[in-house]
């Protein structure tokens, strides 16, 4: 009887003896490529093993985009090498937005999912009469990624077009334009919203139009200037931004380069139209709520 005894308490106390600190370093590495990035350096707290593991090459490019070194030898100038970065330290630079094309265009991984999102700047697109500061302006502002929106006065004939090529990994993506009516400041620390050169919007719609060099294509209307409620807390169009939501396409990874062309116009030229600030096309993978600034998806 004391001898049973004495054997069950040895056992217990071997099993209570156990910890985290004795699951093989090979073992936790077999897990983490399940984990999200998140997840994976929250774990590597734990202890030396699963430091290790977190630290691993095999573990952050399973997280990467199979085109990775594509994207960076777009994004980084050729003078700054990136071959001695590990893939940990790959994924941390490329998970915050990094400009190219003059710094008018973002791309970046989202830190959850490792997918490729993008956002485009009005300066890099064409916009009828943006040299005219009759029609239009550039504003500065904090609200905008880019830190400047394009600001329409009044025109007649409003077209705005632009286009981007891009090596996007094989996803389905959703292609939007942010745009904000009235003109917005900040008075007393307080946002203040001007809607005094604010008309037109409302008589025609405004027509949104995407498409790929493969052949896809979509196309999207709306009237940017509407009194009912466009969420369940009761906001309206005026005083947020917006995101339109032009459509969808899919990237099967078959091409090197996606090249998108998009637009958006309201050319009837029977009124005139003003009072909108453009600030940029959003092209996030498609089920991703990424939220830029404060704003509403339309």
């Amino acid at each position: 009887m004391g001898a049973s005894l004495s054997n069950a308490s040895t056992n217990a106390s071997t099993a209570v003896g156990s910890t985290l600190g004795d699951i093989p370093e090979s073992c936790v590495a077999g897990v983490l490529p399940h984990l999200t990035p998140p997840e994976i350096c929250n774990l590597a707290r734990l202890n030396r093993a699963f430091r290790g593991a977190a630290s691993s090459n095999s573990v952050w490019e399973s997280k990467l985009p199979c085109n990775y070194q594509q994207l960076l030898d777009i994004i980084m100038p050729s003078h700054q090498r990136y071959h001695n970065l590990s893939m940990k330290d790959i994924f941390a630079l490329l998970s915050r937005p990094l400009p190219f094309h003059d710094g008018n265009k973002e791309v970046w991984l989202h830190k959850v999912t490792g997918r490729v999102c993008m956002s485009i700047s009005a300066k890099a697109m064409s916009i009828t009469g943006i040299d005219d500061r009759r029609y239009w302006t550039w504003i500065p502002t904090e609200e905008s990624r880019f830190n400047t929106v394009a600001y329409l006065q009044e025109i007649w004939w409003f077209e705005v077009d632009g286009e981007v090529k891009f090596p996007f990994p094989a996803d389905t993506y959703t292609l939007s334009f942010r745009i904000h009516l009235g003109r917005f400041s900040k008075r007393l620390g307080r946002r203040v919203c001007n809607y005094e050169q604010t008309h037109g919007w409302d008589i025609k719609p405004v027509r949104f139009e995407f498409s790929t060099s493969d052949g896809q294509r979509s196309i999207s209307e709306y009237f940017l200037d509407e009194t009912e409620h466009i969420d369940a807390y009761g906001d309206y169009k005026r005083r947020n931004w917006v995101d339109y939501k032009v459509g969808e396409f899919i990237v099967n990874g078959s091409e090197p380069i996606t090249e998108v062309r998009f637009s958006m116009k309201q050319i009837d030229c029977t009124h005139s139209k003003g009072g909108l600030c453009v600030d940029s096309v959003f092209i996030i993978p498609t089920g991703l709520r990424e939220r830029k600034r404060s704003g509403i998806l339309k």
